[in-house]
């Protein structure tokens, strides 16, 4: 609590001079907007209706047209990074790997996500798709807490609602190209055309392509680490007929690139005596990459979607059908060297024997290469606890091929649909009832292979006679259907009082098929998914229900300031994980090592109960504009990503914990120097703590993991005009990202694989179980800042703008993935400094 008042202080003094917000400066309403638009002007759909923003009962940041064009933005990393208590994590693991946390509340990977995308209207239900590219942006908004009631699906923590462009009835387009270092080179175009009287066409493109920030140096120092190439193609119809509009939009995505940019950190402070790698801080961590299997990751995107707007007197009806189909696929270096899954003793089968010999030969041909402490490849690939004089250390993702190939996928298709009747006039009383549909076919796949260093091969199972053979496998057909019902009320009992009533009931149909064929590993020779141990792995379902209520009020205390306060639930299905992922926490960490880590081949649902009140107004006849806020969040079943490797190989899970939580404040202002010159910013302070945790009982009194303690935003804009045709422009935008742990284990030791190894080992002594243990103290990432600069002249339809991302070349981590019983961290850079500049053109 301490530091909430410490920050609030610290805020209310800083107002008088510079009150802020970057992602978006605040109306004389308190409504955030860019650039302090007017917002007797500015139309939103924070409720699902278009309406004024002055005049919606809540706190809402909004990006307008001039906003995006004047901070660069286009994916939902840029305008995150902007916005007050909210971070984001992307594309560490692949290029729809997207989590973003909003007041402690974060979207666990492999889990649905926690916040709702909504563009030109319609939900899309693809986490995948939270990162991508949506066409020719005009506005977005961000909604914080609980959304569900007016959002729908998976909007537990909030929603971000995007507008595009929509035709007009003139012809008009524009063309915007960028250049900059790491060979980055971006272009966008789009034309909107009329086609008859009451008909128009909008088509856009985009083409981005960098090399990356980092290199491979085992791969001759290829830029194959965090390379990408990406182009989309929309397109977006729109025709009336007399009080019926139909809006058809079709959208097609490729990308390439690379996946999984992780190094390897480990915790074991009694390794420490021999070197002091083994216990290191990941926030000192020096990247390097080396491994010997090229990443990539594809991924195509293909939607479609009709949406039907007939308005009859009082009321309009809306109706709208998505088709949405995301392939996404993975090749990788694998994790297993150190723990000698692919050097079996004794080497039994011909593919047994295969993967040891080439094990044995790469490990020889590269004895001495550096790779990153406390590693080292020594003449053997045995472990050095085995073979003190002659093992090696290799880490994850080695030159080798001793940590094998991982091959991953996920297939979605979803068809999604709502009918909606809304009132549509102005007396006090607004309404709305409707109902949705959803249906979700996934495939999720993750194959590990042996590397007889002939590359990998793509597909999940490889016979024991192929090139890169299967020796672990999860492969699951996961289907969802889901029902909901919803409906609301807005009132406006007087002038300056007004209160709204949302509710929404979901029933989620889950159902998991496995798809492992019944096949042995040729590595070990046990079950090739440890689940079918016993045999086949028979067919689960389960359904998940929740009523999702939301409160609202907004009470006018004066022209120039409004209380505002709103309740809700938020809720997220459960599901279920890879089959078999059960058996083998249990089997390599529970039996083997003595741990009691609690984990289920399904998850439970996520609910949470979040209020929130606040006050927004403004000062000096409209020049200062603030809002100031605080809520309290009670998060139960809160799921949790985890990540666990060993001598099985890798395994990806989703994880509860029973109850988080969360408590914090926050405040947004803007000042208007003088006219043209603006000086904007934000803090957030969240408080978070697990309250109970029976996966990992340890961790009780522990932070929400991914959440950072604060986010502090400042910037400025001037835009100053040079001649009658032009204007200088200049924006800064500077955010401070506050210390993050990313695991429910924070402040602990634990036992590790090593633990369970030592006592076998051929270490002197042997050395006793605890000198294994992990302490995970060193985790948190420390807080942060990074400045972006823009700089650069514009006119009516033309602008040229020189660009600085991280001006001051800050280091820091994307995201700390502690895996607990491993004894170390995979950890994942942020983004260097860039420079760059980028020049648009309209008409």
């Amino acid at each position: 609590m301490s530091r909430i008042k410490t920050a609030l202080s610290l805020s209310v003094g800083v107002t008088a001079l510079i009150a802020f917000n970057p992602a978006a400066a605040q109306t004389s309403d308190g409504e955030q907007v860019e650039g302090g638009q007017d917002s007797n002007v500015i139309i939103v759909t924070a409720r699902r209706q278009d309406e004024l923003l002055a005049e919606v009962p809540a706190s809402v940041t909004v990006f307008t047209a001039e906003a995006l064009e004047r901070t660069g933005i286009q994916q939902a990393d840029e305008f995150v990074q902007l916005t007050a208590g909210v971070t984001i994590v992307s594309g560490t693991a692949e290029a729809g790997d997207t989590q973003i946390n909003i007041r402690g509340i974060n979207g666990a990977r492999d889990a649905e996500s926690s916040v709702a995308l909504v563009v030109d209207g319609i939900l899309k239900t693809n986490t995948a798709q939270l990162n991508q590219d949506q066409g020719t942006l005009r506005q977005i908004e961000i909604l914080k807490g609980p959304q569900g009631a007016l959002y729908g699906r998976n909007a537990a923590a909030g929603a971000i609602v995007i507008q595009t462009l929509k035709p007009g009835d003139v012809l008009e387009g524009g063309v915007k190209v960028s250049a900059a270092e790491d060979n980055t080179y971006k272009a966008s175009a789009y034309v909107s055309v009329p086609v008859g009287e009451n008909a128009g066409l909008v088509l856009s493109g985009s083409y981005n392509t960098t090399d990356g920030f980092y290199r491979n140096r085992f791969l001759n120092n290829r830029a194959v680490v965090d390379d990408q190439e990406i182009w989309s193609v929309d397109g977006r119809f729109v025709a009336e007929f007399g009080d019926t509009e139909l809006d058809v939009k079709a959208r097609y995505a490729d990308l390439s690139g690379a996946s999984i940019n992780f190094n390897a950190a480990f915790h074991l402070p009694n390794f420490a005596g021999v070197n002091p790698a083994f216990f290191e801080d990941v926030n000192a961590h020096p990247f390097d990459f080396y491994s010997n299997i090229r990443p990539t990751n594809d991924q195509k995107t293909f939607e479609t979607s009709v949406k039907v707007t007939h308005d009859f007197d009082g009321a309009t009806l809306t109706a709208w059908a998505l088709y949405s189909d995301v392939d996404q696929a993975l090749t990788a270096d694998g994790t297993s060297a150190d723990f000698a899954r692919y050097i079996p003793f004794p080497a039994g089968t011909p593919t047994a024997q295969a993967a040891a010999n080439s094990c044995f030969a790469s490990t020889a041909a590269l004895t001495g290469f550096p790779v990153n402490q406390p590693g080292f490849i020594g003449t053997s690939p045995v472990p050095f606890i085995f073979d003190p004089a002659n093992g090696s250390t290799f880490g994850p993702y080695s030159p080798t091929t001793c940590d094998g190939t991982q091959y991953q996928i996920r297939e979605q298709t979803d068809i999604s649909g709502e009918i909606r009747l809304s009132s549509n006039g102005d007396g006090p009383l607004g309404w709305q009832v409707g109902a949705y549909y959803l249906n979700i076919d996934r495939d999720v796949g993750v194959s590990l292979g042996a590397d007889l260093g002939q590359g990998v091969t793509r597909q999940l199972f490889n016979d024991t006679n192929s090139s890169n053979p299967t020796s672990q496998l999860f492969s699951d057909n996961f289907n969802t259907n889901v029902y909901a019902a919803f409906g609301s009320l807005d009132y406006e009992l007087a002038d300056n009082f007004d209160v709204g009533l949302a509710l929404r009931y979901d029933i989620e149909e889950r159902e998991v098929s496995n798809q492992v064929p019944l096949a042995i590993d040729p590595i070990t020779g046990a079950a090739i998914n440890p689940g079918q141990a016993f045999g086949p792995i028979p067919d689960q379902n389960a359904t998940f229900k929740q009523l999702q209520p939301k409160l609202s009020l907004r009470y006018g205390l004066s022209d120039d300031l409004n209380f505002y306060a709103n309740w809700g639930i938020g809720f997220k299905s459960g599901g279920f994980n890879n089959q078999g992922a059960a058996a083998i926490v249990d089997q390599n960490f529970n039996q083997f090592i003595g741990t009691n880590v609690l984990i289920n081949d399904q998850f439970r649902k996520e609910k949470s109960s979040a209020f929130e009140a606040g006050f927004k107004g403004s000062a000096f006849n409209g020049s200062v504009t603030f809002d100031l806020a605080g809520y309290y969040t009670d998060v139960t079943d809160m799921q949790f990503f985890e990540f666990f490797v060993g001598a099985f190989g890798l395994l990806r899970v989703v994880s509860n914990i029973d109850e988080v939580e969360l408590y914090g404040v926050e405040f947004n202002a803007n000042a208007e120097i003088i006219e043209g010159w603006n000086i904007f910013g934000s803090v957030n302070v969240t408080e978070s703590e697990i309250k109970a945790n029976a996966s990992r009982p340890n961790t009780v009194g522990n932070k929400s993991p991914y959440t950072a303690d604060y986010t502090i935003n400042l910037g400025t804009q001037v835009v100053a005009p040079i001649a009658s045709s032009f204007d200088l422009v200049m924006r800064a935008d500077y955010r401070i990202t506050g210390p993050t742990w990313f695991h429910s284990v924070q402040n602990n030791t634990s036992p590790t694989l090593f633990s369970g190894l030592l006592p076998i080992s051929n270490l002197p002594g042997p050395p006793p179980a605890f000198v294994g243990d992990a302490d995970y103290s060193i985790t948190q990432r420390k807080a942060f800042g990074v400045m972006d600069l823009r700089f650069g002249f514009e006119g009516d339809n033309w602008n040229i703008t020189a660009f600085a991302d991280n001006l001051l070349d800050r280091k820091y981590l994307n995201e700390v993935i502690p895996a607990i019983e491993f004894g170390g961290s995979f950890l994942s850079p942020g983004g260097r400094r860039r420079f760059g500049v980028e020049a648009g053109f309209t008409f």
